[in-house]
C-alpha cells in the first residue's frame, strides 16, 4: 500500500525544520472542527516525542462535542488569550498551518499576527487552491481530509511505530468527521488501511463516534426536529433544499457551539435531492450570516460556495458567510438553487 506523501527532499527538508526549531506555534482555522482539532493536537503529539513543546493556538470556541479529545484542554483560544498567542507568533521559530489554505481564515487578528510573524511556515491540508506564504506546502485536495494527511506525513517521517493511544484516536476522530463518518469522500482503499494501523494503538473507534455523534443535549434534539419539520424548504423539481435558522431560533433552542453540526446533512437523505444549503444567523454580530452547503456525487457546492457565499472549500462539503439579514440571506439561497438546477438539469 502506497502511503508516503511527500518527496524526499519535502520529507528532508521539514525533518530539519522541525530538528532546528523550539519555538515552534501549530494553528488551524476559525471555528475548528474535527479535522482541525484533530490535526492539530495529533501533529503537537508528534512534536512532543521529538523533544518539543509546541503551542497550539485556534482563534475561538469549538464544538461542545470534540472537547473530550485527548489534551484539548492545552489548545489556547486567541479570543481568550490574545496576549499568549500573539507573543507566541511574534517569537515562534516554526508555525504550522493545518486545515486551512489561506491566511483569512484565521480571522482578521490572527491573519496580520501569522503574516508579520518571523517564522518559517509549513501548510499541511487538503482544500484547494492554496494561498499561503511558506516554505513547505503539503497541500492534497485529493486527501479526504488534513488529519489522513498527517498520518502519511507521520508514517514517512517514520514516527507511526511510537504513536501513541492519543495521538492515533486524534488523527483518526479528524479522518471520521471531514467524511461524515466515512460516508463521502472516503472510497479509496488506503483510508481504510491507515484506519488498520491506527486500531492497532489500542482505542475503541465506536466509543470515538459515540464521543462525536450521540454527543448532543436534549435541545440540539429538539432544535434538529423543529429544522427538519418547521423550517426546511424542499424543491423537489431543482433537487435542493435550503433552511434558516434565526438568531430567536437559537435563543429558544438554547444554542451552544456545535448544536447545528450535520444537520446540514440530513436533507441529503430526500430522494432525488442534491444540493442543501444551511443558513444561520451569527449570534453577537448583526448582518452575519454562516453558511454550509452539502452535496452529492458530481454537484460542486464548493463552485457555489464561492459564487454566491463568499466561500469555498471541497466539492461535496464547503462553507460561506454572507453579510446581510436572514431574510436577504434566503434570497440569496434561492439564487444559489436555481444557477445549481439550471446548470445541472
Amino acid at each position: 500500500m502506497h502511503i508516503e506523501i511527500l518527496k524526499d527532499e519535502e520529507a528532508a527538508l521539514l525533518k530539519s525544520l522541525i530538528e532546528q526549531s523550539e519555538k515552534i506555534v501549530v494553528c488551524s482555522h476559525q471555528n475548528p472542527d474535527g479535522d482541525a482539532l484533530g490535526s492539530c493536537l495529533g501533529l503537537a503529539e508528534y512534536l512532543k516525542r521529538q523533544g518539543k513543546e509546541p503551542l497550539i493556538a485556534v482563534p475561538d470556541a469549538y464544538p461542545d462535542f470534540l472537547q473530550w479529545l485527548p489534551d484539548s484542554q492545552t489548545i489556547v483560544r486567541f479570543d481568550k488569550h490574545k496576549e499568549t498567542v500573539e507573543n507566541a507568533l511574534a517569537n515562534a521559530e516554526l508555525v504550522f498551518c493545518l486545515d486551512f489554505n489561506r491566511a483569512e481564515r484565521l480571522g482578521n487578528d490572527i491573519c496580520q499576527m501569522l503574516k508579520a510573524s518571523p517564522a518559517k511556515k509549513v501548510m499541511i491540508d487538503h482544500h484547494p487552491d492554496p494561498d499561503l506564504d511558506t516554505v513547505l506546502s503539503i497541500s492534497h485536495p485529493e486527501m479526504s481530509s488534513t488529519c489522513e494527511l498527517l498520518f502519511r506525513v507521520e508514517w514517512q517521517l517514520g514516527g507511526f511505530e511510537k504513536m501513541t493511544k492519543k495521538g492515533a484516536v486524534s488523527i483518526y476522530c479528524g479522518m471520521m468527521t471531514d467524511t461524515g463518518g466515512f460516508t463521502f469522500n472516503s472510497s479509496k482503499p488506503e483510508i481504510f488501511f491507515i484506519i488498520s494501523q491506527l486500531l492497532t494503538k489500542g482505542f475503541d473507534k465506536d466509543k470515538v463516534y459515540r464521543n462525536v455523534f450521540h454527543n448532543y443535549s436534549d435541545w440540539r434534539m429538539r432544535l434538529m426536529g423543529y429544522v427538519l419539520y418547521q423550517k426546511m424548504r424542499v424543491f423537489h423539481d431543482w433537487h435542493a433544499t435550503y433552511f434558516a435558522i434565526s438568531r430567536q431560533d437559537i435563543k429558544r433552542f438554547h444554542f451552544i457551539k456545535g448544536d447545528a453540526e450535520g444537520l446540514v446533512n440530513l436533507p441529503l437523505q430526500i430522494k432525488g435531492i442534491s444540493l442543501s444549503i444551511s443558513l444561520r444567523e451569527d449570534t453577537e454580530h448583526e448582518n452575519l450570516v454562516w453558511v454550509s452547503l452539502r452535496s452529492v456525487d458530481n454537484v460542486a457546492c464548493n463552485e457555489i460556495a464561492e459564487r454566491f457565499f463568499n466561500g469555498g472549500g471541497h466539492r461535496n462539503a464547503s462553507g460561506g458567510r454572507l453579510y446581510c439579514s436572514l431574510e436577504e440571506a434566503e434570497k440569496t439561497a434561492m439564487e444559489a438553487i436555481k444557477w445549481h438546477a439550471e446548470k445541472q438539469y
